[in-house]
């Protein structure tokens, strides 16, 4: 099977990690994610996955009920690191080698992260999970994960979410909602659209890479997008 798409940087919310549950890590989930991203490494796909950390600890929340901004971004980053080392034990019982590289050495429990030694591992065929955003405060793992797409050079971004693409309001919500399937970065910023954070859309226009937003809990999902099917919504210049 021919792929489009032979690098991608994975993007995954922490929220994606609960399932139906109100908070934490729910196992069956991330069985089901392991399946997903195990179909497209036997592929030949090189995937860098960032995870969020809603699950656990959101940082803009403990600033917005009165905590000090980076000590909140701090905690939801080291939650960040929580939840990669649960996707790794997923994905390695799976028989994906895998590696979690964190922004925030902690060389204990993981790599740091050093751009060369990722590259490399992603041409060896291990998937690579980035943990602890940016390392540093004030920017969300949307901007995290675009920055680390630009360093591993990947051929796109594939943000998985629980919604089959981008809405011009909350299709759970509002029944007239209308599906864009293609829309530019300045769409995105203009229109105001929530799929990604202000910073991380206009890092990926600023060197053209494109963003495909897709409903990950379809199985297959991922699959078809490398393969160059058009599912989902994708944002590019």
């Amino acid at each position: 099977m021919e792929l489009r798409y032979k690098r991608i940087l994975l993007k995954l919310s922490g929220e994606a990690l609960m399932g139906d549950d109100s908070f934490g890590i729910n196992t069956d989930v991330l069985g089901e994610i392991s399946v997903e991203i195990k179909d497209i490494v036997d592929l030949g796909v090189e995937v860098g996955i960032v995870i969020g950390a809603g699950n656990i600890f959101r940082g803009v929340k403990g600033a917005s009920q009165g905590m000090d901004r980076t000590a909140a971004d701090n905690m939801g980053m080291l939650a960040t690191v929580i939840n990669s080392l649960a996707l790794q034990d997923a994905l390695e019982r799976s028989g994906i080698v895998t590696r979690v590289m964190s922004a925030i050495p902690m060389r204990q429990v993981c790599e740091p992260y050093i751009r060369r030694r990722a590259t490399r591992h992603l041409e060896k065929g291990r998937a690579v999970i980035f943990a602890a955003g940016t390392g540093n405060p004030y920017f969300t793992t949307d901007s995290a994960g675009v920055l680390r797409a630009l360093e591993i050079d990947a051929d796109v971004i594939i943000k998985a979410t629980k919604v089959d693409g981008v809405y011009d309001k909350d299709p759970v919500l509002h029944s007239d909602a209308v599906k864009f399937e293609t829309l530019s970065y300045d769409d995105v910023l203009t229109k105001n659209l929530r799929v990604m954070d202000a910073a991380g859309i206009a890092l990926a226009k600023e060197d053209g890479k494109p963003i495909m937003v897709l409903n990950m809990t379809k199985s297959g999902s991922i699959r078809r997008a490398v393969c160059g099917e058009v599912i989902g919504s994708i944002i590019k210049a």
